[in-house]
């Protein structure tokens, strides 16, 4: 087959050369002369290399039985890209290339090397920041663009330092936009490029041909390791938030809107006369909260967000994550076939009702997890997509019993058949005895037997 569409290009080439030759040809030494040198040359300084080295203690192995298993430290070194974002050395990369590191060295396109510590880093948005101390010399940088003033097909450069290769760039194209990837982030919500992105690159800028960053260099899709032409790269808006936080000694808290929300399928879309399956629908409006100050109802269609498009839970996320708590934003509804536009103001998720914060042991299923009550704050510390009262998993001991069928962000939604609403329910019903344990974990219900 592959041999086959060769033929046939090789043909189209042969018997079509009229094609070619109608092609306009240069007429100057500028019409051939089109370069990005000038677009690198400025932000390319900004772009730095980052050298991390980790202590792990591992347990050595003898050739002979030795009691107490002896454990030694090995040194893992590991690299990765990052941006100057502010003059004074600031700078932007990926939570996983500084993750756990003892020691961080950053090397400038210009040689000179700094130590550099951690100012906050954010798991949940993979960013950190880093500080380099130039002792008052300024540093160059790159200004932030917003990452919601770029179109599918601009054209985009990416600068880092894949496979250890010092100041690579690399062009394309955005590639798509509100591009939901799970497993990276908790955004989930990337610019997709094809402009080549390798291991080393974590961390590094995509930048528009104005000079700008638009995005931090993320995540690849690949099956090999290698770029296949899928790359992620984390929106500026997001790390504009965690520049106007961080810097602080704060975190990026995502809004709480006190509704609860479920994406527009086909089905809902037939019943509610829409023309498109298109937003999310509200399911619950909680009294008291912003939804409800604002006038949002029970179905209610969302469908954007300050004029930008909200087409799933993804894009929901996103959008709150970029605006700060106390600010009031207009969010596009469809009620009952008519479009209306509500101000809706952004509150900070409460933390109502009280975790009660508990580590569970002892024989039973859930020994060694660590549960709490949920409340909008905990579930939008743990990356939940919604809210409602019960009990969430938010850690789980390494080895241990529940560490079998739990994973952090669990619901435990009930116990030999009966619900569970908080902390206290559950360790009455765990004091009875388990014979069944029900689990909700991304809106899937399991429900466990033990005998």
């Amino acid at each position: 087959m592959v041999r086959w569409v060769r033929v046939v290009a090789m043909a189209a080439a042969l018997v079509l050369p009229g094609l070619a030759v109608a092609q306009p040809l240069p007429s100057s030494r500028s019409d051939i002369q089109f370069s990005y040198a000038p677009i690198v040359k400025k932000v390319s300084p900004a772009v730095v290399n980052i050298y991390t080295a980790t202590t792990l203690r591992v347990q050595r192995r003898l050739p002979f039985p030795f009691p107490g298993f002896p454990q030694e430290n090995q040194r893992q070194n590991s690299l990765g890209s990052g941006v100057l974002v502010k003059a004074d050395g600031l700078i932007v990369t990926n939570y996983h290339v500084v993750r756990g590191a003892d020691e961080i060295r950053v090397v400038l396109s210009d040689r000179r090397e700094f130590d550099a510590k951690v100012i906050t880093q954010d798991e949940r948005y993979d960013l950190a920041l880093l500080r380099i101390d130039g002792e008052g010399q300024k540093f160059p940088f790159l200004e932030l663009r917003d990452s919601d003033s770029i179109e599918v097909g601009d054209v985009v450069l990416a600068i880092g330092n894949p496979f250890g290769l010092n100041q690579t760039v690399t062009s394309g194209i955005v590639s798509a936009l509100a591009r939901s990837t799970g497993g990276v982030n908790d955004s989930s919500f990337f610019i997709q490029t094809d402009a080549a992105i390798n291991p080393g690159n974590s961390g590094g800028a995509l930048v528009s041909l104005d000079g700008r960053l638009i995005g931090i260099n993320t995540a690849i899709y690949s099956q090999t390791g290698g770029s296949v032409g899928i790359g992620f790269a984390t929106p500026s808006n997001i790390v504009a938030r965690l520049v106007d936080t961080g810097t602080t000694g704060g975190r990026i808290v995502r809004p709480w809107l006190g509704i609860s929300m479920q994406r527009v399928t086909p089905e809902i879309a037939s019943g509610l006369g829409l023309p498109r399956p298109t937003g999310l629908i509200v399911k619950e409006v909680f009294a008291d909260g912003p939804g409800a100050q604002a006038g949002l109802k029970r179905n209610d269609v969302i469908v954007a967000m300050r004029d930008l498009p909200i087409d799933d839970e993804a894009a929901m996320r996103f959008r709150l994550a970029t605006l700060a708590v106390g600010t009031v934003v207009p969010i596009k509804i469809m009620r009952a076939g008519k479009e209306l536009v509500l101000q809706v103001p952004l509150a900070a998720p409460p933390e109502d009702p009280p975790r009660d914060k508990t580590v569970l042991d002892g024989r039973q299923p859930l020994s060694g997890a660590t549960v709490v009550n949920l409340s909008p704050a905990v579930a939008e510390e743990m990356g939940l997509t919604e809210w409602r009262p019960g009990v969430a998993v938010a850690e789980v001991s390494a080895g241990s019993y529940a560490g079998r069928f739990t994973r952090p962000g669990d619901m435990v939604i009930a116990v030999n058949g009966k619900d569970v609403k908080s902390v206290a329910d559950l360790k009455a019903r765990i004091a009875e005895g388990v014979s069944s344990l029900s689990i909700s974990r991304e809106g899937m219900i399991s429900t466990i037997q033990f005998r």
